[in-house]
């Protein structure tokens, strides 16, 4: 009886309620994150896993501005009819270098996470300047303009900085580098490159 008036008295009071519920929900997510935050495999890069070029890094950045992980994942469940399709599931320490994370969930097209050498080059450049001249079914959008705006570059040194504060084993090379790497590369090299890099580390890292 005694507990039956005990949840009486929090179910009754909205602030206990709310206090008792945020408790419950910090101490789940704790039990849920903590052992994440120090098991290897979530924490350190597959064997073989290589940073972004510049080029791959600006075609990263075209990628995410023209909204294409809103409809494509990065991320392959370990279910048979996921890898079946996809390939090998995804593994944590294939993104450890990403900011932000472009696992999604939505799959207006198809996934992504291991496209990286499965098309050509001029497949992929078809592709995006009409998707209906490959896949005939399609409801992809085209992406025309990106054959026609250059980069230069200016930025893309100060990007690469900013993801070696983040741990990403960019040189000194690698960034005093970075504008000519990339400049007078249109947006479709640039975004192609990041499309064939994409599951590459897994692949050499067997």
């Amino acid at each position: 009886m005694s507990k039956n008036i005990k949840h009486s008295f929090v179910e009754k009071r909205v602030g206990w309620l709310a206090v008792f519920m945020t408790l419950a929900i910090s101490i789940g997510g704790l039990v849920e994150i903590t052992p994440l935050l120090f098991q290897k495999q979530t924490n350190e890069p597959v064997i073989g896993l290589k940073p972004y070029t510049a080029l791959e890094m600006e075609g990263r950045d075209i990628y995410i501005r023209e909204g294409c992980n809103n409809c494509h994942s990065q991320m392959i469940r370990p279910f048979r009819s996921e890898t079946e399709r996809y390939g090998h599931y995804s593994l944590a320490g294939e993104h450890v270098w990403e900011r932000p994370f472009l696992w999604g969930s939505k799959r207006t097209g198809p996934d992504l996470a291991r496209v990286g050498g499965r098309y050509s080059d001029e497949w992929h450049y078809v592709h995006l300047m009409n998707p209906r001249d490959v896949v005939p079914e399609s409801n992809m959008p085209a992406f025309p303009w990106l054959a026609d705006n250059v980069l230069d570059g200016k930025l893309t040194a100060k990007k690469l900085e900013v993801f070696r504060s983040f741990g990403v084993p960019y040189t000194d090379e690698d960034i005093a580098g970075a504008q000519a790497a990339v400049a007078g590369k249109t947006e479709m090299e640039a975004l192609i490159a990041y499309l064939q890099v994409l599951g590459t580390g897994l692949t050499q890292a067997k």
